[in-house]
């Protein structure tokens, strides 16, 4: 089930949101401007470890080039390929708006680093010592699209539905298309073997819930939870 669109008009337009696409992609396409052995430096350089922030572990010298604190937020516009930016990016442009809109711009850049610290800690504080770099914007959107849930349960939301080689399109409650997508990511942190790589699942349920959490102190006065499109103030 892959999102499309939502019908939800906004207020303001999304300066931040497409700023952090804008972002995301430049910084994408730097990593791929480099060699293998140069993408993989720039990932372990820049992602964040586990074991750099929570141990005495340490990078040699000439890659360790920002603070392992840094790297919580440098990890953020990583992505490990085409796909992983797509899909994310396409996230973000579906969602971000609205909760940009119901935040303000200053505010939803606070609450989206916020979200993006609270997933690197979600999958990081279980595998203190682990050496895998994380990378990616996920756990941020996984904060917006918790937000989204709380602020826009009803919205409509466009979805590509594939039955082989068929792709169906119905559109479905964000309460529905959120909610699925957050059970799929508790099946699936269930069934990964703890101190792989692959995808950080644990970043992704804890972005979701710090985002849950930080919305209703996040909101823009007069902007209420639980509401309808078009029908958001009290």
């Amino acid at each position: 089930m892959i999102p499309i669109r939502d019908e939800n008009p906004t207020e303001r337009p999304a300066i931040i949101t497409v700023t952090f696409i804008v972002a995301c992609v430049l910084a994408f396409l730097w990593q791929i401007s480099h060699d293998a052995a140069g993408q993989e430096r720039i990932v372990y350089a820049l992602g964040f470890i586990p074991s750099l922030l929570f141990t005495d572990a340490q990078l040699p010298p000439q890659v360790a080039v920002v603070p392992p604190t840094a790297t919580l937020f440098t990890s953020m516009f990583l992505h490990g390929g085409l796909m992983h930016l797509a899909g994310n990016m396409l996230y973000l442009w579906i969602f971000g708006n609205n909760v940009e809109d119901a935040m303000g711009h200053g505010r939803f850049i606070v609450f989206y680093g916020l979200c993006g610290v609270a997933a690197a800690m979600a999958q990081g504080l279980p595998e203190p010592t682990s050496a895998v770099p994380m990378i990616g914007a996920s756990g941020a959107i996984s904060g917006v699209l918790g937000a989204y849930l709380l602020l826009h349960p009803t919205a409509r939301v466009l979805v590509v539905i594939p039955f082989g080689f068929y792709l169906h399109t119905v559109y479905m409650p964000a309460s529905l298309v959120l909610g699925l997508w957050f059970l799929l990511q508790i099946v699936s942190s269930l069934g990964t073997p703890s101190g792989e790589g692959g995808v950080a699942w644990f970043a992704h349920i804890g972005g979701f819930v710090a985002g849950m959490a930080l919305v209703p102190f996040f909101r823009r006065r007069g902007v209420r939870l639980f509401s309808s499109p078009g029908r958001r103030r009290w």
